[in-house]
């Protein structure tokens, strides 16, 4: 059985060939759940964000541009997406459960679990979001994917030190922003 290439995969699902969206899910399918438990650390969570995840890279099929990056780098930007939306989604429930209990002032009978890394997460998930799109691009390949910088250069077709200054940038805004927002919070 050959192995039918990222590129020519790419193209069939950018076109809307069906067929393709199941191969793109039995290629990349586990590795999006994995991400997403670890991440969420709940396998239900983790199957709902899976399937919203590859019914998302159906639906905006048509902005999938390989010149910007490989099927595989798409699909795990959609995986973060996805991912923090549901983190944020947690979030607000605390916020509402929180919310409900100080009105009432009873405990409630469910409560989300809630961890300062995960606090730590959406918001780090926010401030990326606020990044260019190619700093987003590097550092989810290089903290995602834990390629090189070279590796990154090769799949990008961007210059090293391109893809350096886009690292560097990106994590010196990412701090900034971070500290600031750190001295808000105290």
């Amino acid at each position: 059985m050959t192995t039918e290439s990222e590129d020519s995969l790419g193209e069939r699902l950018v076109t809307g060939d069906e067929a393709s969206l199941s191969e793109v899910y039995r290629r990349w399918g586990p590795l999006v759940y994995t991400v997403a438990v670890r991440k969420l650390g709940d396998a239900e969570e983790a199957k709902d964000v899976t399937q919203q995840v590859f019914v998302g890279a159906w639906d905006s099929r048509k902005t999938f541009d390989p010149v910007r990056g490989s099927l595989k780098t798409w699909i795990l930007g959609i995986t973060h997406k996805k991912i923090v939306d549901a983190l944020r989604r947690r979030s607000r429930h605390l916020r509402d459960v929180e919310a409900v209990t100080a009105v009432s002032g009873s405990e409630p009978e469910v409560t989300v679990p809630m961890t300062e890394s995960l606090l730590e997460y959406v918001t780090l998930m926010g401030e990326m979001e606020t990044l260019p799109e190619q700093q987003q691009l590097v550092l989810r390949m290089a903290f995602y994917e834990d390629m090189s910088q070279s590796q990154i250069a090769e799949r990008t077709g961007l210059p090293l030190g391109t893809v350096k200054s886009y690292t560097r940038r990106g994590l010196m805004r990412l701090k900034k922003r971070l500290e600031v927002d750190g001295e808000a919070h105290r």
